[in-house]
């Protein structure tokens, strides 16, 4: 292509470079549409990294994926010995920066994002491991959160295949591998062939570093984390996250390849219909979506969805507790309302020791009196009276015998008195200390 079609950009700003070239930030001056384009500079590139850069300008064009950085357009500078290759400009990052941010900040990621990028990069594999072009399939070979990229509703894009390899159904394998040494998968290190399995083990690796915010295997040199790489150990996932992703980064970092789920596996497993799905009517699930029904509307779509549904449960969550605290409040204003003399009857309040009691010592008129609960009889103290009168001791005789059989008369009648009133006679429960009434 000509190479004054440069001149139909403005550069913004540099968004990074590796060590093929630098990513810039541009702005298309016809309608101000923001890009990104790769500058590479291919005349000092050997051979076999011009065939790098052939395949990945093809793959590219090719690969045509809400999931997968879309491509635009190529230019070639012939005087400077530079390629051009214009794609989409996705304004949230990458998923590195996006773990570091998580890192620095101490917090999880969201478990509901974990999974929405298990889905879309699945889908995004699925593109590569089944597009039929020519009888031949795509491995990306350098899957990690560098070159997964976010747009702005943060949806993962899978993006640089500079490493990416044709694999023809008659070689069946691709015969080197160049990417990252953390993602690499136990097939390589035991020197054999990368196969679509392989990228599954890459996969696994960077989900499992959204949940733990370091990669699964690390060490001080390569060899030794070769070594555990074909261990196959590494440290558990945070509690805080399901019993499902724990299953499903376990089977996606199986030593033995064949053991590893596939990319069909995985769109179905459990955990992603789980966090992924719209709740329907009548709690009925349907179906996942096929790869030729989904479209950047129909992502749209499921991401509002699932945040009206988070809104609903936070929501739901504070008018519980808000009922949660008017039921204590009544619960309080009802015991104070029962406490009062205005509804507690006084046969309720025998039993309760609190200030406003009938038989409190300090209403005068009531101090002599007692209730004998065992016996069910009144007496009163003042009456308590010896019936044995005898003489003062050095006086001048005795009470009087008239005197004394009035005294013992009227005690008679007290006592008499006393065993008419048989609370026995009455509901007992009355007397019993429930603080709320009856039982």
């Amino acid at each position: 292509m000509p190479g004054n079609k440069l001149d139909d950009y403005d550069v913004v700003c540099t968004i990074g470079s590796g060590s093929y070239g630098t990513c810039k930030k541009i702005k298309r001056k016809t309608d101000g549409k923001i890009r990104v384009w790769k500058e590479l500079e291919y005349g000092s590139m050997t051979d076999e990294e011009k065939k790098l850069l052939v395949s990945e300008v093809n793959l590219l064009r090719e690969l045509k994926h809400p999931n997968i950085v879309r491509y635009h357009d190529r230019i070639i500078d012939r005087g400077s010995t530079k390629i051009y290759i214009v794609m989409e400009f996705c304004e949230g990052g990458d998923l590195a920066a996006y773990i570091l941010k998580y890192r620095k900040q101490r917090k999880f990621v969201d478990e509901a994002f974990i999974w929405k990028a298990l889905y879309q990069l699945s889908l995004a594999l699925s593109e590569c491991h089944l597009q039929s072009r020519g009888g031949s399939s795509v491995l990306h070979r350098d899957l990690k959160p560098a070159n997964v990229f976010l747009d702005s509703n943060n949806n993962c894009k899978l993006g640089d295949f500079g490493l990416a390899r044709v694999l023809n159904h008659d070689t069946s394998f691709a015969k080197t591998f160049v990417g990252t040494p953390y993602y690499m998968s136990p097939e390589l290190v035991n020197r054999t062939n990368y196969n679509q399995k392989s990228d599954i083990w890459s996969l696994g690796c960077l989900i499992y570093e959204l949940t733990a915010l370091m990669p699964p295997f690390l060490a001080a040199n390569q060899k030794l984390l070769a070594m555990k790489i074909k261990d196959g150990h590494y440290r558990p996932i945070p509690t805080h996250y399901s019993k499902d992703l724990e299953t499903i980064i376990k089977k996606m970092l199986t030593v033995v390849e064949s053991k590893r789920p596939t990319i069909e596996d995985i769109l179905n497993c459990q955990g992603i219909r789980n966090y992924l799905e719209p709740p329907v009517a009548n709690d009925k699930r349907t179906s996942m979506p096929t790869l030729d029904d989904l479209d950047n509307e129909s992502l749209k779509k499921k991401e509002e969805q699932l945040r009206k549904w988070s809104l609903d449960l936070e929501i739901k969550e504070k008018q519980l507790k808000q009922k949660e605290k008017d039921l204590v409040e009544r619960e309080r204003i009802l015991d104070n309302r029962l406490r009062s003399d205005n509804l507690y009857p006084a046969h309720k309040r025998l039993a309760m020791p609190d200030k406003e009691n009938i038989f409190n010592k300090k209403n005068e008129d009531q101090r002599l009196v007692e209730m004998d609960w065992k016996t069910g009889y009144h007496r009163n103290k003042d009456y308590e009276m010896k019936t044995d009168f005898r003489p003062h001791v050095g006086g001048g005789g005795g009470i009087g015998d008239v005197y004394a059989a009035e005294i013992n008369k009227h005690n008679r009648a007290l006592r008499q008195l006393d065993h008419n009133f048989d609370v026995n006679r009455y509901e007992t429960r009355l007397a019993r200390p429930f603080p709320y009434g009856l039982r």
